[in-house]
């Protein structure tokens, strides 16, 4: 800009200089830095008030089963705000379930003194009370995998440590689930081993986020004994079976009861299981009314053992279990690298690399038999040992438990475009996609059925946090950036779940009708699915390390959400805080978005971009 003393003059250069001085200043220069830490004190505030503000109202619902712990309304409130990351947004919706959630799991926690080991220990209750088919302490193996991923962001790392101890080291890894008329089983097994699940995977995944080497170092024994379990009983070992080396199980203990892949399985199948075909067999295996009609059959009283209860004994190699226990390999060969770190032994012959080459050995498996390129998707087979009905039979129907590899990331990352267009069912209303929420079978095959109690279609909760993790997943592990049709997908998703909690008074059970459910069925305040796991890891994209880092990665849409604060997250012995504004200076022309990050109350990392990894190193 030219100097106005030299174009107009000494005295009119004095007379602009001293009105330009004079004039009010515009906005572009009167800006200032925003007051970052003030801003993150009210929304502390906020959050801290409104948590409290939901778990009153909460503690108003009627009817609701009591708690089975000693957090309930004369102290909830207090453990809660101690002790649950606060998180608010500008969807009022998904902010009070995320709360709701909380005020549920604080009523799962439940003292238990064993009388086997006369240890006091904290376990996690799916059911309210104890059920037959529970552990005697009242937990349940089935939602373990999901408890752990939702326990594990409590401050206090007691309920989860004990747990895993209860799990694994206590007398739940070693007494005999007890047997009587509801198991539908002949094998005898521990109580950890009931129904399937990935706990230790789960260890690895709340070791990620409270590290403890002594206590990791104690635990591991256990674990490893766990596993053994589960490679004894439930790996397929039938020389030359196409799925021999992978793992077995029944609907059942899979979590899922009924599955289309076990009814195609029984329709091929002779012998004890002829009487199941294309035409008749909705009379046999579609939810427990008709369980009782095939065990009155001419079948079940010439094959006893082929059925219990009449509930059919047919084991089949599914992407779920299998990548359970690719999770659980993958995670003893981690934690016990750590815990061999600085020890003399050479690392290919040290028991970590033992369970990486086991891992990989399975991935391989999963991806050489369950993946089928025509239907681009991992399906279901039979299982190659047998001892009723067909082996080795590939079910073709796509379910939602063939997104399971990706929850664990199970796909070399070389390949994830050739697996990754399994995911074009996740949004089609001939996949996955509907209504109210995800089904659990694709639409179009024509035995799909929602309205059964079963995993024909009908919507879970269960399913949903592990294929949403699975589908964040996807895009954030593998694809490295992601459209935004693609992170509008999972927001979609993510906001019916929220929805379906209810609108009144908030809920969740155990299952809804993807086409036109409103709410959800079954159980009140059921904890066997995650949410405040989908929130803080797969949506706003807090991924905890086992090095002392950790990385903010949303996939929340742009221009989705105007803030959200997400704090009081106790990290490696750290807190952290983080708060994304659209705008910090609404009075300045164009939109000043910033992500910030507080550890121990300083304010340590920020960027402009919503949409980008930001990795925070911790100060030792």
């Amino acid at each position: 800009m030219n100097n106005p003393l030299k174009v107009l003059g000494k005295s009119a250069g004095i007379i602009m200089l001293v009105s330009l001085l004079a004039a009010p200043q515009t906005p572009a220069l009167a800006q200032t830095k925003p007051n970052y830490n003030a801003e993150l004190s009210r929304l502390k505030k906020e959050a801290l008030d409104k948590l409290g503000a939901n778990v009153d109202e909460f503690n108003t619902y009627k009817n609701r089963p009591a708690s089975d712990g000693p957090y309930n309304a004369t102290n909830n409130k207090q453990f809660l705000l101690q002790n649950a990351p606060l998180f608010i947004s500008s969807d009022d919706t998904i902010s009070k379930v995320y709360n709701y959630r909380w005020w549920m799991m604080s009523k799962h926690l439940k003292e238990y003194k064993d009388p086997y080991d006369n240890k006091n220990y904290w376990v996690v209750t799916e059911f309210f009370g104890v059920k037959p088919w529970a552990t005697l302490s009242g937990a349940i193996t089935c939602p373990a995998g999901q408890q752990f991923y939702d326990v594990r962001w409590l401050r206090d790392d007691k309920y989860l440590k004990s747990y895993a101890e209860y799990m694994m080291r206590g007398s739940a890894g070693k007494l005999n689930q007890r047997e009587n008329a509801n198991f539908l089983t002949y094998l005898s097994r521990p109580e950890s081993v009931h129904f399937t699940s990935w706990m230790i995977d789960g260890t690895k995944a709340f070791y990620k986020i409270h590290p403890d080497k002594a206590w990791l170092h104690g635990m591991l024994p256990a674990m490893e004994k766990h596993q053994q379990i589960w490679d004894s009983l439930f790996a397929i070992k039938t020389p030359n079976s196409k799925t021999q080396g992978m793992y077995r199980v029944l609907d059942l203990y899979d979590g899922m009861e009924f599955s289309l892949s076990a009814v195609l399985g029984l329709i091929k199948s002779e012998g004890a299981y002829s009487l199941y075909t294309a035409d008749n067999w909705r009379q046999y295996y579609l939810g427990w009314n008709t369980t009782g009609v095939a065990a009155n059959s001419a079948q079940a009283k010439e094959y006893p053992k082929a059925f219990r209860g009449g509930y059919p004994d047919l084991y089949l190699a599914r992407p779920s279990l299998n990548s359970y226990m690719y999770g659980n390999l993958r995670a003893l060969s981690d934690l016990l690298r750590i815990d061999e770190a600085g020890k003399k032994a050479i690392y290919k012959y040290s028991r970590s690399a033992q369970y990486g080459r086991r891992a990989a050995v399975l991935q391989e498996k999963m991806l050489n038999v369950l993946w089928n390129k025509e239907d681009q998707f991992f399906n279901s087979y039979t299982a190659g040992d047998n001892e009723f009905g067909v082996r080795d039979y590939e079910a073709r129907v796509r379910e939602s438990v063939g997104y399971t590899p990706w929850y664990f990331n199970a796909i070399p990352a070389d390949k994830y475009a050739e697996y990754g267009k399994a995911w074009d069912m996740f949004k089609s209303r001939k996949g996955f996609y509907n209504i109210s929420g995800m089904t659990t079978a694709e639409q179009q095959h024509p035995y799909y059925n929602e309205r059964a109690y079963a995993w024909n279609g009908r919507g879970w909760p269960f399913e949903n946090s592990v294929v949403f993790k699975g589908y964040a997943n996807y895009l954030r592990n593998y694809k490295k950036t992601s459209t935004l049709a693609e992170k509008q997908l999972l927001y979609d998703y993510i906001q019916k779940l929220a929805n379906l909690h209810g609108q009144k008074e908030l809920n969740i059970g155990e299952w809804y009708i993807p086409s036109d459910g409103k709410t959800f069925g079954g159980e009140q305040d059921y904890f066997h699915s995650t949410f405040p796991d989908i929130i803080i890891e797969d949506l706003l994209g807090f991924k905890s390390s086992l090095d002392d880092e950790f990385t903010i990665n949303p996939l929340l849409p742009e221009n989705t959400w105007d803030h959200f604060y997400l704090g009081n997250l106790r990290y490696h012995g750290h807190d952290v805080d983080i708060v994304y504004k659209a705008d910090w200076q609404p009075n300045v022309a164009g939109k000043q978005s910033r992500l910030c990050v507080w550890v121990d109350g300083k304010l340590v990392a920020q960027q402009a971009e919503l949409n980008k990894a930001l990795r925070v190193l911790l100060k030792k």
